[in-house]
């Protein structure tokens, strides 16, 4: 083989990127942290992992051999190094910790930012969890009862009481086939019940991350369309009732699991008032997330291409490719 570069792999994505490092550098003090996370990110080890988990697509399992209904999605060891990693580091929920510095959400943003490049489709429960905590503030008892494990940097993956997990995520659970955008013509229902809790029923046409531990959706109350706190797992242990009914055959984010569900009398918590301020919250931070996923995609492919390496490393007609 001859005219071809090798792999781009151990290189630093922040040293080579002048913009971001001339950001961090104007709006806060050098981040070693960030340093760390770069050269991890760069590394062999993660870019293969991000390969893996790419190819290795989720699985659903709706029943067990006996027939029981478990809902589980199964997930390729590379998706949860992955995860576990971007954990380690805070991409999830860092910024909203007690402890967390006054420059803390743009340490974030650049670690998400880098840490994209290796595998896009792990950003979705990452950028989930950091959208759900702000957004469950506006039920200071959701937030207290959610909160700590959200902030975790510990993952722990698999079904499980929250309070006996050392790690929590969470997801989003809005669109329906009917409606798409048009979150109003949503038609599931939400039925209180005693304790303040409410019975959800409806269809999902999309929800992300669908093996997370919380999901923040929307459906109808008596006063309207409101914002509940879904547990996929109940304090005592057993399944809510999320059924999963497919995942999503999708052109990009192979590696995510995005599932269409049924709610079937599940137990969901009002977040805040019955209205949407909450979940458009959450919205409004997944979408700066979208931002910095789209640049990370572009920035990895230009780190892939001209005038970088792919080109760097070829000869055209006898001579270099131009840098």
């Amino acid at each position: 083989m001859t005219n071809q570069p090798p792999p781009l792999v151990d290189f630093d994505p922040l040293a080579c990127d002048p913009a971001l490092d001339a950001a961090i550098r104007r709006y806060c003090d050098a981040v070693p942290a960030l340093d760390e996370l770069a050269l991890e990110a760069g590394s062999s080890v993660a870019r293969e992992h991000g390969r893996l988990a790419d190819l290795h697509q989720p699985v659903l399992h709706t029943h067990n051999r006996y027939g029981d209904r478990i809902d589980e999605v199964e997930f390729h060891p590379s998706w949860h190094w992955l995860m576990r990693r971007a954990v380690a580091h805070g991409l999830h929920a860092a910024p909203w910790g007690a402890d967390a510095p006054s420059a803390a959400h743009l340490v974030r943003a650049a670690g998400f930012y880098l840490w994209t490049q290796i595998e896009a489709g792990h950003g979705c429960p990452l950028s989930m969890t950091y959208a759900a905590v702000p957004a469950l503030r506006h039920c200071p008892e959701l937030s207290a009862q959610w909160e700590p494990g959200l902030c975790s940097r510990v993952y722990d993956p698999g079904s499980g009481a929250p309070a006996s997990k050392q790690g929590l995520l969470a997801g989003m659970s809005m669109t329906e086939k009917q409606g798409g955008s048009d979150v109003r013509a949503n038609t599931t229902t939400a039925a209180p019940v005693d304790g303040g809790a409410y019975r959800l029923v409806g269809h999902k046409w999309f929800t992300s991350a669908p093996m997370n531990d919380v999901f923040l959706t929307l459906a109808y109350a008596p006063a309207g369309l409101t914002c509940f706190a879904v547990p996929r797992v109940l304090p005592d242990g057993t399944r809510n009732g999320i059924r999963l009914q497919r995942l999503k055959n999708k052109l990009g984010n192979r590696a995510n699991a995005s599932a269409e569900i049924e709610y079937d009398g599940t137990l969901g918590w009002a977040v805040g008032a019955e209205g949407i301020p909450a979940i458009i919250e959450m919205v409004t931070m997944t979408r700066l997330d979208c931002v910095l996923g789209s640049a990370a995609t572009i920035r990895a492919s230009l780190s892939e291409a001209a005038p970088m390496w792919h080109t760097a490393g070829r000869s055209v007609f006898g001579w270099p490719t131009p840098r």
